[in-house]
């Protein structure tokens, strides 16, 4: 199965280059991508999160051996939604196209155009820590589009770059330069 969230870090990986050198590593810039990978914060809840749906359908295929095919079906939706939640988890973050540049949040998904987009810039401000309300000080990559709506994209501490400067940095290099490409365009 291809996972093309790992051709941008393979892309800067294999080559040595900066940021500058390979800012659009895909070939196919109609696609949605994530211009990183997902970090180990992210992939970790989803796995304890699949690992928590395995043990109720195991509970599940039980409480359906046993002849309780209500109790059953209840513990078969409650798997169902806890893999949706995994797999919408892993979904989370910052994805680039030459139509624009979406931010999808666990819940809400919002897409913006390059033409609306004003600026993608890299500023200090306080963020969040791993989404939770408690706030530190940190980057965020930041899109601000007409009207003066701000969106923040990433930050250096939510679970994808906690702990991960470089690759922050290196993503948000990425997207400024999909931007740099698209708004101009």
């Amino acid at each position: 199965m291809p996972l093309p969230f790992l051709t941008a870090d393979r892309a800067f990986e294999a080559s040595g280059e900066t940021s500058d050198d390979v800012a659009l590593p895909f070939d196919d810039h109609d696609q949605w991508r994530r211009p990183y990978r997902p970090g180990p914060w992210r992939v970790g809840a989803s796995a304890l999160l699949l690992l928590l749906a395995s043990f109720i359908l195991l509970a599940t295929m039980v409480i359906a051996f046993a002849g309780a095919l209500p109790g059953a079906g209840l513990c078969l939706g409650i798997a169902v939604l806890v893999i949706a939640a995994a797999l919408r988890l892993l979904r989370v973050g910052a994805w680039v196209s030459k139509h624009g540049l979406r931010r999808v949040g666990f819940f809400v998904t919002t897409t913006v155009a390059w033409d609306r987009a004003t600026t993608v810039r890299t500023v200090q401000q306080p963020v969040r820590w791993l989404g939770l309300p408690r706030t530190v000080q940190g980057q965020a990559l930041v899109l601000a589009w007409q009207g003066g709506e701000q969106l923040t994209l990433l930050t250096d501490h939510n679970a994808d770059f906690l702990s991960r400067a470089e690759a922050f940095d290196r993503a948000a290099d990425t997207v400024e330069a999909w931007g740099d490409e698209y708004r101009r365009a």
